[in-house]
This record gives C-alpha cells, sequence and structure tokens, in this order.
C-alpha cells in the first residue's frame, strides 16, 4: 500500500470529524500482507534498538508501555530485555495480528485510544516507548495526545520519544507530519524534565531527520 493511499484513508476519515478512524481502515485493508502497512517493517525500531544498546537498557521486571504498537516489534523488543510489556493500539486488527505473529508472547496487548486511555495507566510505567504515533496525529491533536502520554510515566520513570523532526519554518506537508522542538516542549510543561535531545538524519535514502528525545519525571 502506497503512502498516497494512506494519505487518501487519512483525509477521507479527517473529512467525517473522524481523525484516528483511519488506522483501523489502513490494517483491515492490508490484512495479513504486512507489507501493505508503510510503517510495518516487522523488526523492532533500529532507533530504538541503537539507543537501547549505547544505554545499556534493561528491564529488569520493570513496567513498560509501548503506544501505537502496530504489529507488535518494538514490545516484544522490549519484552526480551527484561520488561513486563502493556502495548496498544487503537486498531483491533493490528493487536489481532500481534497475537497472530507472538502466540507465546508475554506482553500484554490490548486495544485502546491514546485519547481515552484506561485510567488505570497513570503514572503507571517506568518506561514508556512512543515512536511515530504523534507524527501520524493532525496538528490539533496532538496536545491532547501528548498529554495522555506524559500521564503514563510513573515517578522516576522514562519517556523516550522517537519523530521526524522539522523546524517551525518548515512546510508540513503530508503524512506523516514531523513535529518541532515546540510541540515536543509541552512534554516538560507537563511535568518531565528532558535528559537528552538528539537531532539526527538517519541512514534512509532520502535520510530522514529524527528527534530522539528521553524524558524522565522526578519522585
Amino acid at each position: 500500500m502506497s503512502r498516497q493511499r494512506v494519505q487518501q484513508l487519512a483525509s477521507e476519515f479527517l473529512a467525517r470529524a473522524d481523525a484516528t478512524g483511519w488506522f483501523e481502515a489502513l490494517y483491515a485493508e492490508a490484512g495479513a500482507d504486512y507489507a501493505k502497512v508503510p510503517w510495518a517493517d516487522l523488526a523492532p525500531n533500529p532507533h530504538l534498538v541503537e539507543w537501547s544498546v549505547r544505554n545499556h537498557l534493561t528491564g529488569e521486571g520493570t513496567t513498560a508501555l509501548t503506544v501505537g504498537c502496530g504489529y507488535g516489534d518494538d514490545a516484544e523488543f522490549l519484552a526480551k530485555l527484561g520488561f513486563r510489556v502493556v502495548a496498544f493500539d487503537i486498531s483491533p486488527t493490528a493487536i489481532s495480528q500481534c497475537e497472530r505473529r507472538f502466540a507465546d508472547s508475554q506482553v500484554s496487548y490490548q486495544v485502546a485510544d491514546l485519547l481515552k486511555p484506561p485510567p488505570a495507566w497513570q503514572q503507571n510505567f517506568a518506561l514508556v516507548f512512543e515512536s511515530y504515533t504523534l507524527q501520524s496525529l493532525p496538528l490539533a491533536l496532538r496536545p491532547a495526545a501528548i498529554s495522555s502520554i506524559s500521564r503514563f510515566v510513573a515517578p522516576s520513570g522514562q519517556l523516550l520519544v522517537i519523530a521526524r523532526g522539522r523546524e517551525e519554518t518548515d512546510a508540513l506537508g503530508g503524512l506523516p507530519y514531523p513535529l518541532t522542538q515546540v510541540e515536543l516542549a509541552q512534554f516538560e510543561s507537563l511535568g518531565l524534565r528532558q535528559q537528552s535531545f538528539e537531532d539526527y538524519w538517519d541512514d534512509e535514502n532520502p535520510p530522514v531527520r529524527r528527534f530522539r528525545v528521553l524524558y524522565t519525571r522526578s519522585n
């Protein structure tokens, strides 16, 4: 499935005042043909893997949450590092495919809406991983999404955000919509502290500008 088809689906649902319904439509249309989902590499996010190796990341039985988990590869990677992982997606089809791909998984896969998350998840996770969900949302929904993500982080917990990046003056273009540093600064206004900020170009062809940001919540 082309990115043009993804843009078409998103535009159709946005015209119906349903800014997130296209996710389920996309996964349902793809079915078990995972290649039809443009971001489905069926492997852990390499920017997460590189960061985890560099920082000697281990879970040691602590809790982790994967936001917008898609087909589950990032969640499975974190589980192998020793985290007790909850992974959610708004798409029931995506979650069904996770359970199909990883039938013996220790990950708790759940259907949930980032904008209306379960109350029990508030400040409940030692590590929260957000990759590419925010950049798939319209600008108008991002403050609410950022607020939800920030509330998942437990005291002394960490939030790792990986996203496409742009300057405020750059054209927004089509999906995925890159984030700005101003948008990311909202996490700090919501009680998190920025520990590190990486602005780099990846190895894709052509290269894509990425932001990788680590936040923490104090005790």
